[in-house]
């Protein structure tokens, strides 16, 4: 089916190739029975792919239900979606049927997939495989056919290594991915978005259309759109309902979008620094962070050290609060009854200074630090610890697991 006449059909707008191409995905995909898994962030309207999928399918005249599973409370979501025998559980007055036996022969879209308890995932996971499933309170089983459309605006896979979502589960659900793309991903499409949205409020308010002019058009193509098109929509209504004239500038809108009243907070040069991690959320920043503050410790205790050498009452004048004189600190800590003596680099040389060398304070006392040697002393410490029990050692470490695995791999730690 041509993808201007869907586009028509479903009310979609926008020519993003990346936008183009999950269309297309939807088409191919619907005529068949596979799963599938949109993925997208919340507000980028993945409910209308799923609905593309039903109608375009040979299931489009039996049943269609949208389910949040994020909405539906843990201890009642069992019985929502396989149904309950009478007397199953407190307040189960009858049977009820579940969503899985009404919808039989039709189409369920779980959205939010990734808030589905686990005891739930894996009985979907055996309507998936098998068509099978047993009502809560009952050891009668059943049979369905359901296609399942699942969608969610999390990392399915990093929630896998996490033990939150089962694994079986994302590859059976995967079969067929489609991404819907951000707002900030198509901004060839926001202007068209925006231009809709107002011609809609404005018919529904009796006001005329607001226009952009070119400044305030470059302000909101730039704008992040972390809520995507529900939130431009919710910007559009705003404009339509409380802007005092239609032709609105730059200053005009900048009340109503939080983050330019800070001033470019969430435009594309400081788009990382809102939405990616802090310098020492990464591990190897940390690792690079305490070895450095372990390196300026000891260097400074070597020059605390030097310096003592060179004038031992240094050691009196700073130890007298606590009874100790130069000549004790020297004995106990340098056992001066020895002919000792400190080895150190010096201009890339190594070089042995006495106690009576006059050239202390010209020693550069720094060593080298290898940040590779010590992370991967760390990451072997610790699957030494817990007995190659990986999540244990990452959990250990405060690394996620699968980026333990590719340390594993880089180090050869096999």
């Amino acid at each position: 089916m041509d993808i201007q006449a869907i586009k028509n059909r479903f009310n979609i707008i926008g020519n993003s190739p990346k936008l183009i191409y999950a269309l297309q995905t939807a088409v191919d995909v619907a005529n068949t029975d596979l799963s599938v898994l949109i993925v997208g962030e919340s507000g980028v309207g993945k409910e209308n792919f799923s609905h593309i999928i039903h109608t375009l399918s040979s299931r489009k005249h039996s049943p269609f239900i949208a389910i949040n599973c994020g909405a539906i409370p843990d201890g009642t979501i069992d019985s929502e979606l396989f149904g309950h025998e009478k007397g199953a559980f407190t307040g189960a007055v009858e049977s009820r049927k579940g969503y899985f036996e009404t919808v039989n022969g039709g189409t369920l879209f779980l959205d939010e997939i990734g808030e589905m308890p686990l005891g739930t995932q894996s009985r979907l996971l055996r309507i998936l495989e098998s068509g099978e499933f047993i009502k809560v309170g009952s050891s009668k089983v059943l049979k369905t056919d359901v296609r399942i459309i699942a969608a969610t605006n999390k990392d399915l896979y990093e929630l896998t290594m996490q033990n939150k979502f089962r694994e079986d589960l994302f590859y059976r659900l995967n079969t067929v991915p489609i991404k819907v793309p951000p707002l900030r991903e198509r901004k060839e499409d926001i202007i068209l978005l925006f231009r809709k949205f107002a011609s809609d409020f404005a018919e529904k308010y009796k006001r005329s259309a607001v226009q952009l002019s070119n400044d305030a058009k470059e302000i909101i193509m730039n704008y992040y759109w972390k809520g995507n098109i529900r939130e431009l929509k919710n910007f559009a209504e705003q404009l339509s309902v409380l802007s005092k004239q239609p032709n609105l500038t730059a200053a005009d809108i900048e009340f109503y979008i939080p983050a330019i009243q800070n001033r470019h907070s969430n435009l594309p040069v400081l788009v990382s620094n809102v939405h990616e991690p802090s310098n020492f959320n990464n591990e190897r920043d940390i690792l690079y962070k305490l070895f450095f503050d372990m390196k300026t410790d000891v260097t400074e205790l070597k020059k605390m050290f030097l310096e003592i050498l060179k004038n031992p009452n240094i050691a009196n004048h700073n130890f007298n609060h606590s009874n100790l004189n130069a000549e004790i600190f020297s004995k106990n800590l340098l056992n001066k009854e020895d002919d000792y003596s400190l080895t150190v680099n010096h201009k890339n040389k190594n070089t042995t200074l006495n106690e009576d060398d006059e050239n202390i304070d010209t020693i550069d006392v720094d060593e080298p630090l290898n940040l590779s040697n010590k992370e991967m002393e760390f990451i072997n410490r610790a699957l030494i610890k817990y007995n190659g029990k990986r999540n244990k050692a990452a959990k250990e470490l405060g690394i996620s697991e699968r980026t333990l695995y590719r340390k594993i791999k880089e180090y050869n730690l096999e």
